[in-house]
């Protein structure tokens, strides 16, 4: 491609909306352009990124066994209400009427309409195994659109579904696909940790997610050196300590006044204890029946475990009537004594621990001190109710754990016969018996591929792009465009890249030599080849490796073929 052929608009400065370092670098280095809030027009050189994207995930679902098809972005609804899933989903579905006045939506994702189109369409246990995929717009009406492609309203996904006769041959297609995505981000150049994760609202037993180490990530997962162990915050259990305290103190609960303070860190400073002193009071509703939850003032609240726990289907804090007409009082001042109305209270085992604690007295501008857990609050059930910290120890081997804040780009789930049973995915067995398929789920954020690679490559110049998904592999830079012998050369070198099969560029835009050596490495591309005039009266090229940033010079004539073995290693050492 001649640059001067395209558009490729940079920019010298950060955009003022942009906060993540992939928006901005994709922003800057002409990639992608703002439409509205959450959605992003692709520019020719970040559609040759996100299309190299597209082509590593084909390739190895292709390579895994999975068969392409595309579903429709609009859905009918009806299927997402015979599923359940349409009251759980919420406002995060787009929906509207036709002209006709049927409800349809966007989808954010295709896990009924593809289990219908199955359930038309396999009879015996013959048909099956079988793995769906394709790569789609999906649509969310995200509350805040966040990081320009990371958390966007309108999102390219490769999503997969498995259809087997038996848990053990699911096992099969969920190895396979588990596999396909390591080979999958390894290509793409990126630094990923699978973890055990929460089903969430996809059901089913398990899920793993695939996380990217980011400054801006939005999730947090624990990893433990010593063992390998690591899982999303969401599931990671808390190893139990001993059981209750031996020592009780004799004090009884007693009013303290709090004027105003409805916050943890103002209630121990006013007076004078430990944050881990407080036992934190959350009402909860969980599908629509109130709910207590008692959490160490230093720890938060796992609402993913509560809710399993609970086996509810709808999980959400109270409102503040619904707290002032449980407890008495207004929010802030919540706590398991006296409350006016009597309901389920759970607590984390290590509230059971906890001596001389401070809590809320169901009076406003009013604290309890001298509560004593195991003396003065009747708990229905302990439980494993909080986040797993840093000082934790690792569930697994009881080693030093490390929390790392993440962005997610895949996720693989075993379904089960959530969908297939109630929407009439079925075979008969060789005996003619009915059984519902055994299902997984396996998505990727196709987009969020380039800005989960660019939070973790790039530098104060710009991306660093891997070889296999750069825009361009090579750019070649005249740098005496008028000059004709740098022309020729430039010209002959750039005709030799494009016949060995190399993807190369040719920036003959009319810019000066440093706007040209700058947007080179703000945009990233992984080799330059630098032609100048006083270079090349002395017989000599420059090349630039941009990852190295070390430029050498070459003997002209050797030039082409020492940057055909550059290249090379490079592709060499993603295949391996």
């Amino acid at each position: 491609m001649r640059l001067s052929k395209t558009l490729i608009p940079t920019l010298k400065e950060d955009p003022q909306e942009a906060e993540a370092v992939s928006h901005k670098l994709m922003m800057r280095s002409g990639l992608i352009r703002r439409l509205t809030s959450g959605a992003y027009i692709y520019l020719p050189l970040g559609l040759k990124v996100l299309d190299k994207a597209r082509t590593v995930v084909r390739e190895e679902m292709n390579r895994a066994g999975a068969v392409e098809i595309m579903m429709p972005a609009i859905q009918p609804v009806e299927l997402w209400k015979k599923t359940g899933r349409y009251s759980v989903i919420g406002d995060v579905m787009i929906k509207f009427k036709d002209r006709h006045g049927k409800e349809v939506a966007l989808g954010p994702t295709h896990e009924e309409v593809v289990t219908s189109l199955v359930a038309g369409e396999i009879r015996s246990y013959k048909d099956l195994p079988l793995t769906l995929y394709q790569i789609q717009t999906k649509f969310r009406d995200e509350v805040r659109p966040r990081f320009g492609i990371v958390r966007s309203c309108e999102f390219i996904m490769k999503d997969a579904y498995s259809f087997d006769v038996d848990p053990e041959a699911m096992e099969k297609s969920y190895k396979a696909m588990y596999d396909a995505y390591c080979r999958i981000f390894s290509r793409c150049g990126i630094d990923y940790i699978p973890v055990e994760a929460d089903p969430g609202m996809m059901g089913g037993t398990l899920s793993h997610e695939f996380m990217v180490p980011a400054e801006i990530g939005e999730d947090r997962i624990v990893v433990c050196s010593s063992c390998g162990y690591a899982a999303s915050t969401e599931v990671a259990k808390v190893m139990e300590k001993n059981s209750a305290s031996a020592v009780m103190g004799q004090a009884l609960p007693e009013d303290v006044s709090t004027p105003g303070m409805t916050r943890v860190e103002d209630v121990s400073a006013f007076l004078g204890v430990k944050t881990s002193d407080l036992i934190k009071t959350l009402i909860y509703l969980a599908d629509g029946q109130t709910v207590a939850v008692l959490i160490r003032g230093d720890h938060e609240a796992n609402e993913t475990k509560i809710k399993n726990h609970l086996k509810a289907v709808k999980f959400e804090l109270a409102d503040e009537r619904t707290i002032l007409e449980v407890t008495g009082c207004p929010v802030g001042f919540s706590g398991p004594l006296n409350m006016v109305k009597p309901i389920r209270v759970v607590a984390d085992h290590s509230v059971m621990r906890m001596t001389g604690a401070v809590t809320g007295a169901n009076k406003k501008d009013t604290h309890l001190k001298n509560v004593e857990p195991m003396r003065d609050i009747k708990v229905d059930e302990y439980m494993d109710a909080r986040v797993i910290t840093g000082e934790d120890p690792c569930p697994k081997c009881g080693g030093k754990v490390e929390m790392k804040y993440c962005i997610e780009i895949g996720h693989t789930f075993k379904l089960g016969t959530k969908y297939s049973s109630v929407l009439g995915a079925k075979y008969l067995d060789a005996g003619g018996k009915e059984h519902p398929a055994i299902m997984g789920c396996y998505g990727i954020g196709v987009n969020r591929i380039l800005a989960s690679l660019i939070e973790q490559s790039h530098d104060k110049d710009g991306i660093i792009w891997p070889l296999s998904i750069a825009p361009y592999e090579v750019v070649v830079i005249p740098v005496n465009k008028d000059d004709q012998g740098v022309a020729d050369e430039a010209e002959k070198i750039y005709k030799r890249l494009l016949d060995a099969g190399v993807d190369a560029a040719m920036d003959d835009r009319e810019k000066s030599p440093g706007v040209k050596f700058k947007d080179a490495d703000l945009i990233g591309y992984p080799f330059q080849i630098i032609i100048g005039k006083k270079n090349l009266d002395n017989g000599k090229i420059e090349l630039k490796d941009r990852a190295l940033k070390m430029p050498v010079l070459s003997e002209k004539d050797a030039a082409f073929e020492v940057l055909l073995g550059l290249i090379e290693k490079k592709r060499n050492q993603v295949s391996e």
